[in-house]
């Protein structure tokens, strides 16, 4: 009985170490179970232990990261690339209202050759900070669909040229241009480079018929690809693709789907807002009739003390507003007020610029005319006569500061009008005719501040005023 007795207390302490196993290991695997497939959920759980939140076994988490760490780094994976996008404009906003505020100028390496000064501008250090947040940022993918000479490819030269260039500059040197996107998930905006020129060189010649059909199926079909292919036009509704051209057909391109094309940003040199252009979505961009082998028009402006002619104009009988004109001043025998129907061989059409102190750019078949410009690289006032025109790149240019705009109803007070600026304010003008005279200059490359960097800066502000959800 002794001997039973004196077994059954040395059983005991086994026994004892069994049970503690037994219990110590059911606790550590209700508990403490860290098996990235277990389907326990834990709450609230401590930070100095190893937590693995993730589902997928090769999520590892290092020991020495909080569960808080943990979940701020999940967030940033979770960001898209349009919410990357969105939160790039929204400190470009907010470096621009700073500006605004500070009247400081940012200077960078790369915008120091061109400062804005003066009262031609809106706010020169808004747009100043803003050219400087779109050169920092701002990208362009431009779709590869389509092929020549329909797609990728404009005139170079003449009135239609700006359409040729700016493709050209975007697509042509692409390893180059800094505001190319290598991807369409870095892109602010969608180029649709489509040519208007082209479409009615190719498909409307010889013109047999001015119906509109062909043009909007091309249009009409290139949208349909690109956003049945890439989900970037159904997601934004267009709101951050454009188009761009001359050509007077080209406001007409919306006509084929209004809806479809609601919220297209369409960058025109016709801004007639009686036609349907909305200053506040769509882009007015100068006419440029660009010179064979050349960018801009000559520049053969003389002094002012040599200036001899008032006003000048030549060019042919297009549209009523010149049909008007020249009843009203062709052929008068007015020697401050010369206005040609054709200009005599004997006569330079660019040095008669020169001479002049003011130019009349009046309206021909559309509301568009290159006159504006070659006025300006004359260093002659612009005499604007047009109706419902949108003037280009008047987000950041005050147009009364360095042109004149007569309505085309007071054309017969012409000269009443010009002769009642005084000495001073024609001299305020002239300046600012040559403060803005190198936004209207065309460089290839472009250059800060140049034509093509103003309409790429008007394509900007319009992205700047569009916020897209992300979520």
């Amino acid at each position: 009985m002794a001997n039973t007795t004196t077994k059954f207390l040395l059983l005991i302490p086994t026994f004892l170490l069994i049970i503690f196993f037994y219990s110590s290991n059911y606790f550590n695997q209700n508990h403490f179970n860290s098996n990235p497939t277990s389907n326990k959920k834990l709450s609230n759980p401590p930070s100095n232990l190893p937590v693995n939140i993730s589902n997928e076994p090769n999520d590892h988490v290092p020991h020495n990261i909080s569960f808080s760490t943990v979940l701020e780094k999940k967030e940033k994976k979770k960001k898209s690339s349009l919410e990357k996008i969105e939160e790039g404009l929204a400190r470009a906003r907010a470096a621009i209202r700073e500006a605004a505020r500070s009247r400081n100028y940012t200077l960078k390496e790369e915008v120091t050759t061109f400062i804005p000064r003066g009262s031609v501008y809106r706010n020169q250090h808004v747009f100043h900070q803003s050219h400087v947040e779109m050169i920092k940022r701002f990208k362009i993918w431009t779709y590869r669909e389509g092929e020549q000479p329909l797609e990728h490819l404009g005139p170079l030269n003449n009135i239609y040229g700006i359409e040729g260039q700016f493709i050209d500059e975007i697509e042509g040197m692409m390893s180059l241009n800094k505001f190319t996107a290598h991807h369409p998930d870095e892109a602010h905006v969608f180029f649709l480079p489509f040519s208007v020129a082209n479409a009615v060189q190719f498909l409307y010649r010889p013109l047999i018929s001015y119906n509109r059909g062909p043009l909007h199926r091309v249009a009409l079909d290139y949208v349909n690809v690109v956003a049945e292919k890439y989900p970037y036009w159904n997601r934004s509704h267009g709101a951050d693709h454009f188009m761009l051209s001359c050509h007077d057909w080209a406001p007409g391109i919306s006509d084929v789907n209004p809806k479809l094309f609601n919220n297209l940003i369409r960058a025109l040199c016709n801004a007639n807002s009686s036609e349907g252009f909305q200053p506040m979505r769509d882009i007015s961009i100068p006419e440029v009739k660009i010179p064979a082998r050349k960018l801009n028009p000559p520049s053969l402006g003389l002094r002012i003390s040599q200036r001899n002619i008032f006003a000048f104009f030549a060019g042919g009988t297009h549209g009523h507003v010149r049909k008007y004109l020249f009843e009203q001043w062709k052929d008068k025998k007015d020697e401050e007020i010369r206005v040609f129907e054709y200009l005599p061989k004997n006569l330079n059409y660019f040095k008669m610029l020169g001479q002049s102190k003011y130019c009349l750019c009046p309206s021909g078949y559309e509301v568009a005319s290159p006159r504006v410009v070659e006025a300006i690289h004359a260093e002659c006032i612009p005499v604007i006569i047009k109706d419902n025109y949108s003037f280009p790149f008047n987000d950041v240019l005050d147009w009364s500061k360095f042109s004149i705009h007569i309505p085309v109803a007071r054309i017969p007070m012409i000269k009443t009008i010009l002769k009642g600026i005084s000495t001073k304010k024609y001299l305020k003008l002239v300046k600012g005719v040559r403060s803005v005279k190198w936004h209207f200059t065309l460089n290839r490359p472009s250059k800060p501040f140049d034509l093509i960097h103003m309409m790429l800066h008007s394509i900007w502000l319009r992205r700047l005023d569009v916020r897209l959800p992300y979520q």
